[in-house]
């Protein structure tokens, strides 16, 4: 599944729990994590989306590690498998259900 799939249901996934996932991009940085999610009640998190056998860059590491000595909430989320285990991470089990049905072989 290619990483613009894999965003897209994401973004349809935390809609529907009632939150917001903003596309960050941010000029003169590059490397930063594809989205900041944010729910109702939760501290945002920051996620950088791969295809299953996709890797970070050596930016998006370093990104993701001034981020995570911020104390951020940073994860690295690869393919549909890995979405759903993100949205059981954060208690959506019916976001996973659905993305498990519908694009986990």
């Amino acid at each position: 599944m290619k990483e613009s799939r894999i965003e897209r249901i994401l973004v349809d996934e935390i809609r529907k729990a009632g939150g917001r996932a903003y596309k960050w991009v941010s000029p003169g940085n590059d490397g930063v994590p594809d989205r900041i999610v944010i729910l109702p009640d939760r501290p945002p998190i920051f996620i950088e989306l791969k295809t299953e056998s996709g890797r970070l860059t050596k930016r998006q590491e370093t990104q993701i590690r001034r981020l995570q000595r911020l104390g951020q909430d940073t994860r690295v989320v690869k393919g549909a498998r890995g979405l759903a285990q993100f949205f059981c991470s954060i208690g959506r089990y019916e976001a996973a259900s659905r993305i498990y049905a519908r694009y986990v072989e």
